[in-house]
């Protein structure tokens, strides 16, 4: 009896993490803004991966267009795609018209890739993230059942949400990479990269001048994730990440920023604690001629596997 008792106890523990998972809260569908579009302090936000669509193919009525990358980087940093100041995304939030007490819902056509490093952000600077939902499905959800409009929508007021300084959990900069994954190997990070296979193994070069990944970076793609607009299944995206220990702090980085915020949602749904994102990843790091790469399958080789 204490034999059976203990195999049934054991058997129910391994089953937790997939029994405590469940739809993110933050991920919504037309239904639920439809229901909800008409609410005051709710702000609907689009971001879309080239966005004249905004205007020649549409938006949910109402929408206020966020253009990704004069938006949502530093536009004198280099690269571009660093994150912004803390004072600049105020600044771009308020003309958006959010207050401390606004709901945001944030939609794309580019399967939550690009909205996800907007609620990134947002987390960054200490936005109350129980405000923030993500349109699960963006423009391909909405417009399946509802009106898209080709009308700008008005400028609204100006608000008054008032940001923290960017918390110093959620990111690295490339020394923290250098000292920690590439020199001293510690056991404690692992690096992900985010970006398509063919780049990390430096079949294709796009964003920079090198080839590769940075030495000690293992590849999921975050965007396998996803599926016609939509996140897949909880069972799935645990499969996709099965080799990524989430006890473990992880280091992400991609080539402009928007699909390590991506695999940041997926890591901290599945459980990962401690993820911070490389501001600049493989856009910084690759045009850096002086820092090492590695070309192939393995996270080392070369002379990095010594």
């Amino acid at each position: 009896m204490r034999r059976r008792l203990t195999l049934w106890l054991t058997g129910l523990l391994w089953l937790a993490p997939a029994l405590a998972l469940a739809e993110p809260a933050y991920l919504v569908d037309s239904d639920w803004l439809s229901e909800h579009i008409d609410d005051d302090g709710l702000v609907v936000l689009e971001v879309r991966y080239h966005p004249h669509r905004y205007f020649t193919v549409g938006h949910i009525p109402g929408a206020i267009q966020v253009q990704r990358f004069k938006d949502l980087g530093d536009n004198q940093g280099n690269p571009l795609m660093r994150f912004p100041s803390r004072e600049a995304f105020q600044k771009t939030l308020r003309g958006w018209g959010i207050d401390d007490d606004s709901t945001l819902v944030l939609y794309d056509d580019s399967n939550t890739a690009l909205v996800s490093r907007l609620y990134y952000l947002l987390e960054l600077y200490g936005f109350d993230m129980e405000r923030v939902k993500i349109l699960n499905g963006g423009t391909v959800e909405w417009s399946a059942f509802e009106e898209m409009t080709r009308e700008p929508t008005p400028a609204p007021s100006p608000g008054t949400v008032t940001l923290k300084e960017a918390n110093p959990d959620l990111f690295i900069e490339w020394t923290d990479v250098y000292d920690d994954v590439v020199s001293r190997r510690d056991p404690n990070v692992v690096l992900l990269d985010a970006r398509p296979h063919p780049m990390y193994t430096g079949e294709v070069i796009k964003h920079s001048i090198m080839a590769g990944h940075i030495p000690g970076a293992v590849n999921v793609v975050s965007l396998d994730g996803t599926s016609a607009q939509k996140w897949r299944s909880d069972e799935e995206l645990a499969e996709l990440y099965r080799e990524i220990p989430l006890d473990r702090t992880i280091y992400v980085y991609c080539h402009d920023g928007f699909r390590m915020s991506l695999a940041y949602l997926q890591l901290k749904h599945l459980g990962a604690r401690d993820v911070r994102l490389y501001d600049g990843g493989w856009s910084h790091w690759g045009n850096r001629l002086t820092l090492p790469t590695v070309e192939g399958e393995k996270p080392y080789s070369g002379d990095y596997e010594l």
